[in-house]
């Protein structure tokens, strides 16, 4: 959901040169976005049914500037295993001091939760990009 939605905010500021992606870190490879997540971002005009998950890897991070995750202990997991991501990798909520739970396997509420929380971090991070 958070790269469906930065993506449309980020085309929205006049910022499409920015290449968005999203990789997990126990990421169920190849599997699509929860049915939930698309439903939720389909009443908002994003469609991510063609989303496939993949793993965070060392050339991800290397490539990257900017990291976003959901928690702080995906931040520090990521820092632990590839030093270079130190200085990079911030939570979506970072200026606010949220995160964001994972709403995998749990009801549409949970999505919405999420969803609004995203929407926050990232209206956030946009006044600081």
């Amino acid at each position: 959901m958070a790269e469906g939605l930065l993506k449309q905010v980020l085309v929205e500021a006049n910022k499409s040169d920015c290449n968005v992606s999203s990789a997990g870190l126990a990421a169920l490879v190849g599997h699509k976005a929860d049915p939930s997540a698309c439903q939720l971002m389909m009443k908002r005009g994003i469609d991510i049914s063609g989303h496939r998950a993949c793993q965070l890897n060392t050339e991800m991070i290397r490539k990257t500037d900017l990291i976003l995750v959901m928690e702080l202990s995906q931040k520090n997991a990521i820092i632990e295993n590839q030093q270079s991501a130190r200085g990079k990798v911030y939570r979506l909520g970072e200026w606010g001091g949220f995160e964001i739970a994972d709403p995998y396997q749990q009801d549409f509420a949970a999505f919405e939760r999420s969803f609004v929380l995203i929407e926050q971090g990232l209206s956030q991070w946009m006044e600081k990009l």
